[in-house]
């Protein structure tokens, strides 16, 4: 179990901003890798806010959640993986395919069911997929995604490589029984996941004071004898910071480890959730806007050590806004799967039977 002293760090105060820029992992970015992740967190940011005005025009089906607000998560986590890292998330996922270098085409034609979309149009918002970035996508079931976090990180152990995964949650899914089976199983068989628990307060609309009797959720990680800490996710220097010790820990180690960020959507649940200004005020959306708006935040200290001007900044969302609406246009003149993608990728046995190994008929057979 954490130590009392290693509890009580991990529970301390977020301190200085200038105290996370300093520390090794930021110190050594280039201004160049600066830039690289200002302009991540702005593209998420325009992206969501175009998916948001195509699902108004009807032009997207199904659920949309948005991750506005909450961009400086995914994008300071995402830029610490390495070679054998992974990572998967819930059905908020835009924010973090993107982050891995998912393009905004395959992204916002799979919102619009198309063709070129990343799961052929057949997934939709909360299902997006890239393997071939080692990202296991967005999971629809409430802490679905915890158990297959375990198996990616198992799988690591297993073939002896040195990685971790990373699984991000919300505050929700912490409530859920799956999600506490599995801290007691990578606890037991010492596997290297991180869990990063997006608290973002509200859940799905009930605020964490009313659902979770310890408001400190990455302190449950105690009862398994799992390290933890917590941070905020607004400032992405913070977010590299702590991320960076939960990763190194999981990897060095092989030992899991859960990591609460403190965060916030500006956005109801989904674009569905009408009363998000209800068990909400304006005022604290408006607050957490002015004073830890994540793209404010590390516009102010790229502007501040020149990595960034007034001028650049403009730029950089110009040609993003731009991006954003080539990629709704590309999904508009995109096509939808044929009907013979119907039955393909259900099963892998079944597209991948070469050998005619498989016995018996499907019932989707004609």
């Amino acid at each position: 179990m954490p130590t009392k002293q290693a509890v009580k760090k991990s529970t301390g105060k977020s301190g200085s901003t200038k105290k996370f820029e300093a520390e090794a992992i930021n110190k050594k970015l280039s201004k160049s890798e600066k830039l690289k992740l200002y302009k991540k967190i702005v593209a998420i940011r325009r992206f969501e806010e175009r998916s948001l005005q195509a699902y108004n025009q009807g032009k997207i089906g199904g659920f949309l959640h948005l991750y506005i607000g909450q961009e400086a998560v995914a994008t300071g986590i995402v830029s610490l993986m390495e070679e054998n890292d992974h990572i998967i998330t819930a059905y908020r996922d835009h924010g973090h395919a993107l982050a891995v270098g998912m393009t905004m085409n395959e992204c916002m034609a799979e919102l619009y069911g198309k063709y070129t979309g990343c799961s052929k149009g057949k997934g939709g918002s909360m299902h997006y997929f890239a393997p071939d970035k080692r990202y296991w996508g967005g999971h629809g079931i409430v802490a679905g995604q915890t158990p297959l976090g375990a198996g990616l990180a198992f799988a690591l152990k297993y073939k002896g490589l040195k990685g971790c995964a990373v699984c991000f949650l919300g505050d929700g899914a912490v409530n859920q029984g799956s999600f506490m089976e599995t801290l007691n199983l990578v606890s037991l068989w010492g596997i290297p996941v991180v869990y990063v628990i997006e608290n973002n307060g509200y859940s799905m609309g009930t605020s964490l004071k009313r659902s979770s009797a310890e408001e400190s959720l990455a302190k449950r990680g105690e009862a398994f004898g799992i390290e933890w800490s917590t941070c905020e996710g607004h400032d992405i220097f913070e977010v590299r910071s702590a991320a960076n010790k939960a990763m190194t820990y999981a990897r060095d180690n092989l030992k899991p480890y859960i990591l609460e960020i403190r965060t916030y959507r500006y956005r109801g649940h989904s674009v569905a959730d009408a009363n998000h200004e209800k068990y909400r005020t304006k005022e604290e959306i408006e607050n957490y806007k002015k004073n830890k708006d994540p793209i404010n935040v590390l516009k102010t200290k790229l502007l501040a050590d020149k990595t960034l001007t007034e001028a650049s900044a403009k730029e950089i969302d110009r040609e993003i806004k731009a991006e954003a609406e080539a990629s709704a246009k590309f999904a508009e003149e995109s096509p939808y799967p044929p009907k013979s993608e119907i039955t393909t990728d259900v099963y892998w046995t079944v597209d991948n039977d070469s050998d005619n190994q498989l016995k018996g008929t499907y019932f989707f057979n004609d």
